[in-house]
């Protein structure tokens, strides 16, 4: 239980606590195997020397080949942590670099050695280690692939790797051109049907041009028979043979 909890700190953040639990559950165990993540807490911390202590201790040379891997990765970020580089850099020139196989640990070896030749200026080298580091990262742990692309001069944008959303983006903008250009076919076809009914000119206006000219208005006082006349004009088909 006090694994559990000190692991789950150690995820959160939370290094006082993972340390606590940590030793606490290394105590009640009587098992070095979080040595690493103990270490690396206190890095975390700013105590790099207290790291680089439980490196050095009796309990660090009985751990297995995956716990001295951990363990020596962060010891050589405390060295580095402390200005080391150098140091760092020949700690880091272990036999098991060149491990073949998918252990855990063998991407982040081979990352934090590359990191350690950047530090010394040797950038080609470097650059051979990250592409290792990335071929044994099959998890994704790491950001080897692009600090490869990187010392190849590649300049990487705020959307690497988002390739998916770039296609939805660009389905989007598709999906809108479509629309727009309905739209138009709509106007048009609005336009065409005015056209047929009367080219967008108001009726009436067009029925008084054809109409033919209409009589003055009958005056006050004028004949029955002068105002039945003027109604035949007014009526549609009035007056017509």
């Amino acid at each position: 239980m006090r694994e559990a909890v000190g692991i789950a700190a150690y995820l959160a953040g939370e290094w006082q606590i993972a340390i606590a639990e940590l030793r606490a559950a290394r105590r009640m165990s009587g098992t070095d195997a979080h040595l690493a993540l103990l270490a690396d807490c206190e890095r975390a911390l700013g105590r790099p020397e207290r790291a680089l202590e439980l490196f050095r201790s009796p309990e660090a040379q009985r751990l297995d080949t995956a716990g001295r891997m951990e363990l020596l990765i962060v010891a050589a970020g405390a060295r580095r942590d402390l200005g080391q580089d150098g140091a760092a850099l020949v700690m880091l020139q272990v036999p098991e670099l060149q491990t073949e196989g998918a252990e855990s640990w063998l991407a982040r070896l081979r990352y934090s050695y590359a990191e350690a030749l950047t530090a010394a200026g040797r950038d080609e080298e470097a650059r051979d280690w990250f592409a290792m580091s990335a071929e044994a990262d099959e998890d994704g742990e790491t950001d080897a692939a692009e600090r490869v692309l990187l010392l190849d001069g590649f300049v990487l944008g705020d959307d690497f790797g988002a390739e998916d959303d770039g296609d939805t983006a660009d389905d989007a903008v598709d999906e809108d051109a479509d629309d727009l250009g309905d739209d138009d076919d709509e106007r048009d076809g609005g336009d065409d049907a005015g056209g047929v009914e009367g080219s967008g000119d108001d009726p009436q206006e067009e029925a008084e041009a054809q109409a033919p000219e209409r009589p003055e208005p009958v005056a006050e006082g004028k004949t029955d028979a002068v105002q039945e006349s003027q109604a035949e004009v007014d009526t549609p088909g009035g007056g017509r043979s």
